[in-house]
């Protein structure tokens, strides 16, 4: 049996050894820290899939959490990352390492599926739940052909959803597009600058 230590241990970020090198590869990349339109679209044609109110391409450094695609409902668009469940903060497109599920995605580096965040005691504490109304969530790893979690795409909402298989299908596939544009723009970017490294 756990110990109440244990249990609060369960509701804080996890240890993330590979934080500093995903940095790193991120800053090689040339990904980020800048609003990305591309990854705007993406983002907003996983709202449109899965019916959640707000999607996130997310890469996440040793501090923060930034959202270069954003999808949210107007009004606030692009610059309002999560509405409340009643009035909705000022939320941008950054946020702490501490806050959300993203965080546990990348270190598990395996899709997360929670169609109601208060069912899991060590998800239902995290302060997203109570400051900005998070009520489920479903997120996929973005992993680089060496094997590097970059961060993630998420989606979110201030209600319960049942995602079921489609919608793990559908987290994991929006995934895979979003590291083959990354891996077409470093291709693209090597071939300009073969010296590049």
């Amino acid at each position: 049996m756990s110990s109440p230590e244990h249990e609060f241990r369960l509701t804080i970020t996890p240890d993330d050894p590979g934080a500093s090198e995903r940095a790193k590869r991120l800053r090689d990349l040339g990904i980020g820290n800048l609003p990305d339109p591309e990854f705007d679209e993406l983002a907003h044609e996983l709202t449109v899939l899965t019916g959640a109110p707000y999607a996130m391409v997310n890469f996440i450094d040793e501090d923060h959490q930034y959202f270069a695609g954003l999808a949210a409902p107007t009004p606030g668009g692009a610059n309002q990352a999560i509405a409340g469940a009643e009035e909705a903060p000022e939320v941008g497109r950054e946020m702490d390492r501490d806050h959300g599920y993203c965080p546990h995605v990348v270190v598990r580096g395996k899709a997360l599926v929670l169609g109601d965040v208060c069912d899991y005691p060590r998800f239902a504490g995290n302060p997203v739940v109570d400051k900005i109304g998070i009520r489920s969530y479903l997120g996929a790893p973005l992993i680089d052909d060496d094997g590097n979690t970059l961060g993630t795409v998420c989606v979110v909402d201030t209600e319960t959803h049942d995602w079921g298989r489609p919608g793990l299908e559908i987290i994991k596939g929006m995934a895979e597009k979003v590291m083959d544009r990354i891996r077409e723009r470093n291709a693209a970017e090597r071939q300009a600058d073969p010296y590049q490294g």
